[in-house]
């Protein structure tokens, strides 16, 4: 069995801290610095724009919106389209070494999706992997019950790939409520009834559920080791702020 280093400790100041931490460990994962690293947190109100949004016309209407709404506009380090985080999500971002990660996309997407999936059955959510017509931030490997719960995205540098997303637990209504003015501003079209969560799907389910749900499942096949973040790394992500901020 595997070892995964296990990282479940928040950055949500500023609003992309948590972004530029997964960055990192992106990185020293690529360099051999540091092993798989698996984070699954809570996250800060954000809006996270993918590379197509960066560069839509819309796009700064859109991060003034995020903005006027109160959440933090971040440039995301995966792919895809604007997707909302906030304090009834689980943020996860999985760091893993790849001679070629070109190679393994499939994969990746596969296990990641299965293994969330399958946490999210063992809770009584009849949770099936596919895209749903109309659901924001569109993905074959979305997850959803009877409206989206994860979306999942991917990042290739070379020598690591990193697998991140978000579960919406609770607070359904805020993802549609802050995501429909923003993809108006993006000119996307959407069905908000698309847009769900967790607890829509099994009543009082929290994060901490889902969150240990998770860590289970993975653990089967993954040797979990919880990791604290070492300081040097923090700064570092510090470093990377401009990155994933936008500049207007």
């Amino acid at each position: 069995m595997s070892a995964l280093a296990l990282i479940t400790d928040s950055y949500p100041h500023p609003p992309a801290l948590d972004t530029c931490v997964s960055h990192e460990i992106l990185r020293q994962v690529a360099a051999g610095t540091r092993g798989d690293t698996l984070r699954l947190h809570v996250p800060a109100r954000v809006v996270a724009f993918g590379r197509q949004d960066v560069v839509s016309p819309g796009y700064e209407r859109a991060v003034t919106e995020s903005r006027r709404l109160g959440y933090g506009p971040v440039e995301r380090l995966a792919g895809g389209r604007a997707a909302l985080f906030h304090e009834g999500t689980l943020a996860f971002a999985w760091a893993r070494a790849s001679s070629d990660p070109r190679l393994d996309i499939a994969r990746r997407f596969d296990e990641v999706a299965g293994s969330l999936a399958e946490a999210l059955r063992a809770l009584g959510v009849d949770a099936r992997i596919g895209e749903l017509p109309g659901e924001y931030c569109p993905g074959a490997y979305s997850i959803h019950g009877r409206a989206k719960l994860v979306g999942i995205g991917q990042r290739l540098i070379r020598g690591a790939a990193h697998v991140g997303g978000v579960i919406v637990v609770t607070g359904a209504t805020e993802v549609r409520r802050v995501l429909t003015p923003v993809y108006d501003a993006l000119e996307l079209s959407w069905d908000p009834r698309t847009a769900g969560a967790v607890d829509d799907e099994v009543a009082g389910i929290t994060i901490e559920d889902v969150a240990a749900s998770i860590t289970r499942h993975i653990g089967l096949s993954h040797d979990l080791v919880s990791t604290p973040l070492d300081e040097a790394t923090l700064a570092a992500a510090h470093s990377r702020l401009a990155a994933h901020e936008p500049s207007m």
